[in-house]
């Protein structure tokens, strides 16, 4: 049950995170795979700091987030 909570949680996170940064412009990771896909290793240079700064820090730092909320509500209701 604890790996369910923490799934979910971690996934309500991610949908709300891709929903924010959806609305302020930066890249998601689906953009980012889809621009890969179209250009290539191009895509890295089609990106700006910003949505480096979001891909490889922000969104795993959200992520990690997700995950200690989703045990500290299995603390509190177990």
């Amino acid at each position: 049950m604890r790996i369910y909570i923490i799934g979910i949680t971690i996934l309500i996170i991610a949908i709300l995170a891709n929903a924010i940064i959806v609305r302020v412009g930066l890249k998601s990771w689906y953009d980012f795979i889809e621009l890969l896909t179209n250009v290539g290793t191009n895509a890295f240079s089609k990106i700006s700091l910003l949505d480096y700064l979001w891909l490889f820090v922000g969104y795993p730092f959200a992520l990690g987030f997700g995950y200690w909320m989703g045990n500290q509500l299995y603390k509190l209701f177990s």
